[in-house]
């Protein structure tokens, strides 16, 4: 029973998909189907219920799974310190990011992680905020990198940066010749926000009420790329990080416009499990994303008019 089957099971296991555990394992669904068949002839027993959509792990495949976990984590040990050993930096890193670290970040960051450790590979997957913690928590990604993160028993979370929020109009929007919007300018005002099942929208929602202002929501999307594309076509304004807007502002798409004598912030937090044994390409990543923590957070808010 060779550690990618048992890798393979564990992520079929926890996604409850054989296509969702054949792509992270890089696989065709037909031959993780296939492998699990050999797996369950092998033991003598069924590991997953079939008939049931999602598949469920049945009793038995609960006590494989368990033996899986606690055979991949020592290995994952083994070769942590089969690294140190070595003392190169060499492995494959897997890192969870919300869409709109990936976007403005994570390329920049990559490149510079190639630079420094050629023998080492970053694999990355751009996943909403739950699957990012989702996805750490149940080992599928060494880190992950997401907003509003909240440390559990299993899950350590570490700061990296508080992003500043401000409104976003368009150059046509009444709005855009101010230098400053004050939170009850806002008031009555056409909206687009986010899904209210994320924590992005419950933490804006929160300030409005705090500040006593009702916004007319337009429209609602799950990601930042959807609500900067219908600001700029002029559907209402938003509340977002300036940081994401770079692109758009530049291209004179998009005006960043800061909030009047308050302020508001995103934090972006970096997540791991709990006791991880990082690999020496883990570790190499992990100390570049926090390097200079503050001087990536102080980076100047453009406002363009």
């Amino acid at each position: 029973m060779a550690f990618e089957t048992q890798r393979l099971f564990r992520d079929i296991a926890a996604s409850r998909s054989f296509s969702q555990g054949a792509r992270l394992n890089d696989l065709s669904q037909s031959s993780a189907s296939q492998a699990v068949q050999d797996l369950e002839r092998q033991l003598g027993i069924i590991l997953l219920d079939r008939s049931t959509r999602p598949l469920t792990v049945t009793d038995a495949g609960r006590l494989y799974l368990d033996l899986c976990k606690d055979v991949l984590r020592r290995e994952e040990e083994f070769q942590a310190e089969l690294d140190r050993v070595k003392r190169q930096v060499a492995g494959i890193v897997r890192v969870a990011s919300i869409y709109s670290v990936g976007l403005s970040e994570l390329a920049q960051l990559e490149q510079e992680f190639r630079a420094q450790y050629p023998d080492a590979l970053l694999q990355i997957e751009y996943l909403r905020p739950e699957k990012v913690f989702e996805a750490v928590a149940s080992d599928r990604a060494d880190l992950g990198l997401m907003s509003y993160a909240e440390p559990t028993r299993g899950v350590v979370v570490l700061p990296w940066r508080e992003e500043e929020m401000v409104v976003a109009a368009s150059p046509w929007h009444p709005l855009a010749g101010r230098s400053e919007i004050a939170p009850a300018d806002l008031d009555n005002l056409e909206f687009v926000g986010f899904d209210e099942d994320l924590p992005i929208r419950r933490n804006i929602d929160r300030f409005l009420r705090d500040h006593g202002v009702t916004v007319r929501l337009v429209m609602h999307f799950d990601n930042l790329q959807m609500i900067k594309e219908a600001v700029a076509h002029g559907a209402g304004v938003s509340i977002m990080p300036a940081r994401v807007m770079r692109d758009e502002i530049g291209q004179g798409r998009l005006l960043a416009i800061p909030l009047a004598g308050t302020t508001l912030f995103r934090p972006l937090r970096i997540v791991h499990r709990r006791r991880k044994q990082f690999n020496a390409a883990g570790q190499a990543f992990l100390e570049l994303l926090r390097q200079a923590p503050g001087e990536r957070a102080a980076e100047p808010l453009v406002h363009a008019s």
